[in-house]
């Protein structure tokens, strides 16, 4: 029987394979990975059953999507993932103090410019040398136009929110140097999206 708490997400099951094939080789063969804004669950799941080695820490500030990763994960029989934590980047604290990488899925555009500049604050205090901070989702970027799908959506995003909004990369990886995070890679990815890899130097 279906777990009432599990939510799902049509974007995450088209792309959650084709992340965890650009993780894996990033990511170390064991150590703790912190997900942020982990939404349904459906990520970490995918990411705890390729890479078993490491240890995944999920975080949302939503109480449905915690319940949503817990069902997942328990309904999975999953042993090396963490309970979720309630976290929000821009909170004056935060519940984690170590984590050897971080995966951080579809939220910059969701999520005031606030949030983007409080996560390259945590991803410099937290991760040691060399620790990976991985970004995916759609941006604008200064070498092409903007696709008119991502142009659609960026607009419908300002309109329920006018804080969200799809962000200039080229803006990203300069807040993210400024807390010693050197962009490594931009791959591009299905549907207009790109993977970013940000190495702490």
């Amino acid at each position: 029987m279906t777990d009432p708490r599990c939510q799902s997400s049509p974007a995450a099951l088209r792309n959650r394979a084709l992340i965890a094939a650009i993780l894996r080789p990033l990511l170390p063969p064991t150590g703790l990975v912190l997900e942020l804004a982990s939404g349904t669950g459906e990520h970490v799941v995918q990411f705890a059953q390729t890479m078993p080695g490491l240890i995944w820490q999920p975080s949302d500030p939503s109480p449905v999507a915690r319940a949503s990763i817990v069902a997942r994960c328990e309904r999975e029989g999953l042993a090396n993932v963490r309970a979720p934590l309630d976290c929000d980047v821009t909170a004056a604290t935060q519940p984690v103090e170590y984590a050897d990488a971080i995966v951080c899925i579809n939220m910059i555009h969701i999520s005031p410019w606030a949030a983007t500049l409080a996560l390259m604050q945590l991803a410099g205090r937290i991760l040691p040398r060399r620790g990976v901070l991985y970004l995916y989702g759609p941006y604008r970027r200064a070498d092409r136009a903007l696709e008119p799908g991502n142009a659609a959506f960026d607009a419908d995003l300002r309109a329920r929110n006018a804080a969200w909004g799809l962000r200039d990369l080229d803006a990203v990886v300069a807040v993210a140097a400024a807390q010693g995070l050197h962009c490594e890679d931009v791959i591009d990815m299905p549907a207009n999206n790109v993977s970013v890899v940000l190495r702490r130097v």
